[in-house]
Formats: C-alpha cells, structure tokens, sequence
C-alpha cells in the first residue's frame, strides 16, 4: 500500500469517521446516501477541509496538514468550472505552470492530456463553445496534465446526458489508470464499468466493502441492495433457501450460482441473506409465496412498485390495474426459485431484521 492510500477521515462535526484503503493502480466507488459523509471523504483527502484527528498518506507521504495546493491530488467534480477567458489548452496547461513548470512543459503536457482523453481537436476552442460532454472531458485533461499522486472523481457524470456519460466513463478510464482512484457516484453503471472495490457509507461510518462484483452481486447494507437494484431479505437457511424474518419463505435453486461462492452459502439454520429482482416477483391474492399487508403502491421507471413489509415487487402498470391492489389489503408475493439468490452474510454489518 505504499503507493496507494491509506485514510482515516475523523469529523466529529459532521458525524464521520471513515478508514479508507485505495491500491496503487485501484479505483474504490464511496457509495451511499445524501449526507452519509461522501462528499466530507473527498474535501478532506483534498485539502479543502481540515481533519479533527486521523491521517491522510498518500505514496508514503503524509498529508495530514499538507495545503491543498501541495498535495499532487487532481479533482474532477460534477461540473467542469473552466476558465472562461483561456482556451481550452491554456486551461489544462495552468495546473502545470502553477506548480512552477515551464511554459514548454506545461503545454506539452497539456496537449498530451487532451489527446488521452480524446479532445485533442478542442485545443484552440474556447470553453464557452462546448458541450457538456466536451468541457468535462477537458475537465478531466486538466486533472491529468498535473499527474497527480491521487485522483479525486467527485459524481463526474451526473450533471450530463445519457450520451455525453458514455463519452466521459471511457476519459475516466484512461485518467484512471496507473494511479489510485476515489470516485464518488450514484450511479450504478459508472461503479461497474469505473470500480475495482466499492465502499458503502451510512451515517459518515462504512457499513460494507468488497469486490464490486460482491458488492452489487450479494449486498448486506440496505443501500448497496437499493444501488444495485435488488431487494433484499434476511432470514434463516433452510438447505432449499431462506426462511424470512417476517414469516414464510423463497425457494432458492442459485444459491451456489456466481457471483456466490459455494462456500459462502449458509447451512441450515444459520443467518442468511437474499436477493431478487423485483421485476420477477409475482403478486397474487390468493396465489403461491409469503403473505404480507400491502404497505404502499409507487410509480417506479414506467412500471408500479408493490412495498409488503421486507418484500417488493415491480409490475406494469396493466398487471397492477387488473389487480385493482389496495394498500392495507394482505398479498402473497412470489419468486421464482431460479432468481432468488441465497448466501450467508460476511462478517461485519448485520443481515436485515
């Protein structure tokens, strides 16, 4: 890890104290809900935000009290603030030349970054001229021209359209690479196709970490279950799948099924967890699958999320109508074998209650 990271942000004033490991040539997601402590991470591996205690080492070089300006970290955040008044070159050349580089330097390194990052052609244009698209890319030059130590992707897609994202993900994989990487992000496709690990934040504590695809594929936070798009139960196993907490039970044939190591997968009786799509579930009144009172009915991307107690559904909006559902009327929610996924939880967090 001496080419790496090694964090520990304490702000008590904010509730957060956060350790953080990012490897010499890793990008790490930080994940989790508005004001779980994402954004106090970011500020303070920056610079931007004193620490009440803990340290910040960064390739061997403790930071803990370096300036912003001296700590070789490059930021891109959700908006690319350029320099109006220098093109487009000048503006990745500053960062350079503001650590004391020669003008030659500066520019040759300038160019470079745009080239990297496929913007070469945008050199000469003024920043008020481009896309949105465009300016973050030049947004991401202008972190790499500076070579920094760490860089710092603070949700770097998310003030732009579908096609713009594409076109930044693939700048901020070349910009990643070679150098330990933080992105902070709300978007599930940037952690896939960014991250090697993902981190989990609620409450400014981690409540999990691991391989993104363990992540996404066999949560235990409720949040990293929500980012994934997967509902997720906790209960007992059974040998053919899981026992829930709230009474009844889901039948399972992908308990061993990857991303779930086969020995990860709980013994009769022991705690387990369980995941599902929602758009499988099957919701019936008098039909197979636990029973439950329906909580709630909510509008979810073209379709109607059934909530009933620890279970979800997503039907369309035609199956919903013909149900004529209720809230406050009991349901059974079913889910195929096939696409219930069971596995013992890791140690750290607590399974769901």
């Amino acid at each position: 890890m001496s080419a790496g990271l090694r964090a520990h942000v304490v702000v008590p004033a904010r509730g957060v104290d956060v350790r953080l490991d990012v490897g010499a040539d890793e990008c790490v997601a930080l994940v989790g809900p508005n004001g779980a402590g994402k954004s106090t991470v970011v500020e303070s591996l920056a610079g931007l935000l004193r620490v009440a205690s803990g340290e910040v080492v960064l390739g061997g070089r403790v930071l803990t009290g370096v300036p912003a300006h001296r700590r070789g970290v490059g930021l891109v955040a959700q908006r690319p603030d350029l320099f109006p008044h220098l093109s487009v070159a000048r503006n990745v050349a500053y960062g350079p030349r503001a650590s004391g580089l020669g003008g030659l330097e500066a520019r040759r390194r300038s160019a470079a970054a745009l080239a990297a990052v496929g913007v070469a052609g945008l050199a000469d244009r003024a920043p008020g001229s481009l896309s949105g698209g465009q300016a973050q890319r030049v947004a991401v030059a202008r972190a790499l021209a500076t070579e920094p130590a760490l860089l710092l992707l603070d949700e770097p897609t998310s003030a732009l359209d579908v096609d713009a994202r594409a076109e930044v993900r693939a700048a901020l994989r070349t910009a990643r690479t070679g150098r330990p990487t933080l992105l902070v992000t709300h978007d599930p496709l940037e952690a896939v196709t960014l991250a090697d690990r993902i981190v989990v934040l609620e409450d400014g504590r981690v409540v999990e970490q691991g391989p993104t695809a363990d992540v996404l594929g066999r949560p235990t936070s409720a949040f990293a279950a929500s980012f994934s798009g997967l509902t997720l139960v906790g209960g007992t196993g059974t040998g053919q799948g899981i026992a829930l907490d709230g009474g009844g039970e889901l039948a399972s044939t992908t308990r061993a099924a990857p991303p779930v190591r086969p020995d990860a997968v709980p013994a009769p009786g022991r705690r387990a967890l369980a995941v599902y799509h929602p758009t499988v579930a099957v919701v019936t009144r008098d039909g197979a699958g636990p029973e439950r009172v329906l909580d709630a009915l909510e509008p979810r991307d073209g379709l109607v999320r059934v909530r009933a107690g620890e279970l979800v559904a997503d039907l369309t909006v035609a199956v919903a109508a013909g149900l004529a559902l209720v809230p406050g009327e009991r349901v059974r929610i079913a889910v195929p074998p096939d696409e219930v996924t069971v596995y013992e939880p890791a140690a750290g967090p607590e399974a769901p209650r």
